[in-house]
């Protein structure tokens, strides 16, 4: 079973609006969900995608399921934005944006398994690479 259905944005996009834009045509919908899953995967690699996307129904992590809808409503609606309201949606597609980034980042921890490797350790982190400013003394 799949992450996210077209059902379950019944609570982001009313059905009629999904039928308008998508002339009854639901490979455009499954495309738009499909993309931000991979969207959403991107961000997330210290994490164990395959069950955190394999996961269903209650199994899966809230928050995350909310950002992932609002990214596939906002590859929905790049389409045609009939009967909703665009600025909106681009307001909750920044912010999940966000959100993952500062998952990367390691600014938030969402309640997500770690990825590991064959023997058990994890395999993500935060390496921060940097210097500091250089300095030029000129007399």
């Amino acid at each position: 079973m799949a992450f996210l259905t077209k059902n379950e944005l019944k609570t982001h996009l009313y059905e009629e609006n999904v039928d308008v834009i998508s002339r009854n045509d639901e490979t455009i919908l499954t495309a738009a969900i499909d993309a931000a899953v991979q969207e959403a995967k991107g961000y997330l690699g210290d994490y164990d995608v395959n069950s955190v996307f394999g996961a269903t129904s209650g199994d899966r992590n809230a928050l995350l399921l909310v950002f992932v809808k609002d990214i596939a409503v906002w590859h929905f609606l790049n389409l045609c934005n009939a009967g909703t309201d665009l600025r909106l949606r681009q307001d909750r597609y920044e912010r999940a944006i966000d959100w993952l980034k500062a998952v990367q980042k390691g600014n938030v921890t969402p309640d997500l398994p770690k990825a590991v490797d064959e023997s058990g350790t994890p395999t993500g982190g935060i390496i921060i690479f940097g210097s500091n400013p250089k300095r030029n003394q000129h007399f």
